[in-house]
């Protein structure tokens, strides 16, 4: 064969090649769009639906065609959020989104809610625990309290509502349940530890009954998100020097690089559900760390320690935690820009911090 035949043929086999790396791109494109298809008329009950990534993740799933239940403490919030999921298309109207108001740090609540859903709609299809808040601040400056509130509101929320929608997903022998946890629950983040202690434990819950019921039917995803600019910053809980812990971390949840935005992590989780994935980390730093951790602890702890001297010092005595937006004092407004989008797109902008 000549050169020039030779530099044909392979000219012809990259083609060929190209052509069937094309076609296998567009084949799984095909798939993805045909395996979200199975969303569409799904029930999808989403806990601390009313605002940040839970509302985020309202949108994408109402897009995919299915029908929401949303739940939260606060009723006004509720409201708001079910007319901008209508004014995005996420439904047609807002008489398709079934609203609930609730504490599900009870149990009672939790209880209540998953059987007012279920009555409505006849089932529930996915349960997405989402509900849950952030408490800033070194842990002097922490009570007793403020682990027994964040672990009620991350974890037992989580736990009460996974046992009330079992019954049901046992019985069809399908379902889903996607707990959202944290990359706090893989490496312990000072000035985090009420928050990190609980997802730690929402973690070992959530990978447990994977365990146990993956091969029942009922697929569970454990969540492990980074960063991401949900807008939490303004309705976190700081103690201590409270505006300085809340300059620090709302810094880190609104610079990109750093951060995430809330559509994209929504949009991880979905094809994370749709796929039946155990388990994802969301932004690269929230994987490298969880992989760090696991090879070496030594290491992380000595990372974290360097990172903890960076922060605030504690003040004395007990401090009343303070709501982000009464803490901003020391915010650094032009940089918080994406921070302060992401709040207004995802329903952040509140007039309690305990409603």
């Amino acid at each position: 064969m000549t050169v020039l035949g030779k530099f044909a043929k392979g000219g012809l086999v990259i083609a060929g090649t190209g052509l069937a790396c094309a076609g296998t791109l567009a084949l799984g494109a095909s798939v993805l769009r045909m395996r979200s298809d199975c969303l569409r008329g799904k029930i999808v009950l989403i806990t601390g639906g009313s605002r940040g990534l839970g509302l985020a993740l309202a949108e994408e799933f109402g897009l995919q065609g299915a029908k929401l239940a949303l739940t939260a403490r606060n009723a006004e919030e509720l409201n708001r959020a079910r007319a901008l999921l209508v004014e995005r298309g996420a439904a047609q109207n807002e008489q398709e989104i079934f609203v609930i108001s609730g504490d599900l740090r009870e149990e009672e609540d939790a209880q209540k809610v998953i059987h007012a859903v279920t009555n409505h709609f006849g089932r529930i299809d996915i349960l997405v625990n989402n509900a849950g808040i952030i408490t800033v601040g070194p842990v002097e400056n922490q009570s007793a309290d403020d682990f027994r509130n964040v672990m009620a509101a991350n974890f037992f929320s989580m736990v009460y509502c996974t046992l009330a929608v079992l019954p049901q997903m046992l019985h069809r022998r399908a379902g889903a349940i996607v707990n959202i946890a944290s990359f706090g629950g893989k490496v312990a983040v000072p000035h985090l530890l009420p928050y990190t202690a609980s997802k730690f434990a929402a973690v070992g819950f959530s990978e447990g009954i994977n365990t146990e019921l993956r091969a029942r039917g009922i697929r569970v995803t454990t969540v492990c998100p980074g960063l991401m600019r949900t807008g939490s910053h303004l309705n976190a809980l700081f103690s201590g020097d409270a505006e300085r812990e809340y300059r620090w971390f709302s810094l880190g949840a609104s610079l990109p690089g750093v951060s995430t935005s809330s559509k994209s992590a929504a949009r991880q989780i979905l094809r994370a559900v749709i796929a039946g994935r155990n388990e994802i980390a969301i932004t690269p730093q929230a994987e490298f760390v969880s992989r760090v951790a696991n090879l070496s602890p030594s290491i992380t702890s000595r990372i974290m320690q360097l990172v903890n001297f960076a922060l605030p010092a504690a003040v004395q005595g007990q401090t009343q935690p303070r709501p982000g937006f009464e803490a901003r004092g020391l915010e650094a407004t032009p940089i918080l820009r994406l921070g302060h989008a992401a709040s207004l797109r995802y329903n952040q902008i509140r007039t309690s911090a305990q409603e």
